[in-house]
């Protein structure tokens, strides 16, 4: 099988973690018969340097067809480069939420999982980690506070600033729908994290999660409020099997579980929309401090590419590999800087590549 697949390399650590996970989807292609065809596009900070947006919408028209997009990071430091001194909408951030929003990518899946040879680098107890826990984050991503109407101005006398959280119910069901579906395929247990003691929106999302619900008798349905959940991912991870949440919980909670795994650049991301077309990169930043030092880790784009392969292309048997690659070089004791703990080997950014590649 053919597969187009448009490549963002991005900003910072974005090439280099890129060009690895290129090594090894090619080498899935070699031993599966497939072929990927790669068109990279700008986005980012180096977009802005080439073009003066962050995202042209001949990039944007070419991501759309293609049949998946795989990202590696976008952005710098604010406070040393000239892109944070442009208006917000021309930011490098901005190309990801257009790009987000122009592909219609509404649900973010970020799997949180402790490998069982990384366990010493969690923060948390063994006693708590036990066996390790395995969980996703599915987040709502076009809609909330981060796409809400905002203002600031002075109000009698005040420098006053609003952001606007607003939800309809199909927004609420159809990202219920994908929270459900996955939940199909792995424990049958979706939680829901609002804040519906407080919030109208909250409440919202919880009638119409309900409503949902109804139509997967299957799975167990739980509802948390968002100060809980973010207390019981530290006290008791095992408990989850999918978060269901709405934009800014989301954002925060998926970056707490990066955390509690013990590195965030061990964690992949999956945004979906209706289709198969989906939008995969790595939950941690650009990194510009270790930009070009062969220093990244690029596990976690490694794993979004086999994420890519299980949801958009249906490649389940080549994602479990790709999975099982990244197992076996960890077993053997390799270790990028982020993850490294004595007794193991410390390789560099393109070794990691070489050596998952090779397990393919």
């Amino acid at each position: 099988m053919d597969y187009n697949i448009s490549i963002i390399p991005g900003d910072g650590i974005g090439p280099e973690i890129i060009a690895e996970t290129v090594k090894v989807l090619d080498k899935v292609g070699e031993k599966y018969k497939h072929s990927f065809n790669y068109t990279e596009l700008l986005m980012g900070g180096v977009s802005i340097d080439a073009t003066g947006v962050p995202l042209t919408d001949e990039a944007l028209q070419t991501a759309k067809n293609s049949d998946s997009v795989l990202l590696g990071a976008i952005g710098g430091n604010v406070g040393q480069s000239n892109w944070y001194s442009l208006p917000p909408n021309l930011r490098p951030e901005a190309g990801l939420l257009a790009i987000r929003k122009g592909l219609n990518l509404f649900a973010n899946i970020r799997p949180a999982i402790l490998f069982n040879e990384l366990k010493s680098a969690c923060p948390l107890r063994e006693d708590i980690i036990g066996d390790g826990f395995d969980f996703v984050v599915m987040r709502e991503l076009t809609g909330g506070l981060y796409f809400g109407d905002r203002w600031t101005k002075e109000v009698d006398g005040l420098r006053t600033a609003t952001d606007t959280l607003v939800y309809n119910e199909v927004e609420i069901a159809r990202i219920a729908k994908q929270a459900f579906e996955i939940a199909r395929k792995r424990r049958k247990k979706v939680c829901s994290v609002d804040k519906a003691n407080v919030l109208d929106s909250s409440r919202l999302w919880r009638q119409v999660t309900k409503e949902i619900a109804k139509d997967y008798p299957d799975v167990e349905l739980t509802d948390m409020l968002v100060d809980n959940c973010a207390m019981q991912i530290v006290k008791d991870p095992r408990q989850f099997d999918v978060i269901l949440t709405e934009n800014m919980f989301g954002d925060i909670l998926s970056d707490e579980a990066s955390m509690v795994t013990g590195s965030i650049g061990m964690l992949a991301s999956a945004s979906l929309g209706d289709s198969k077309l989906g939008l995969y990169e790595p939950s941690h930043g650009s990194a510009p401090d270790i930009a070009g030092q062969n220093k990244a880790n690029p596990i976690a784009t490694i794993l979004s590419a086999a994420m890519m392969l299980r949801y958009s292309f249906d490649l389940d048997e080549e994602a479990d590999r790709v999975e099982w690659a990244v197992r076996e070089v960890l077993k053997k004791g390799y270790r990028t800087v982020d993850i490294m703990s004595p007794g193991n080997t410390l390789v560099g950014t393109d070794k990691m590549g070489d050596l998952i590649a090779s397990e393919i």
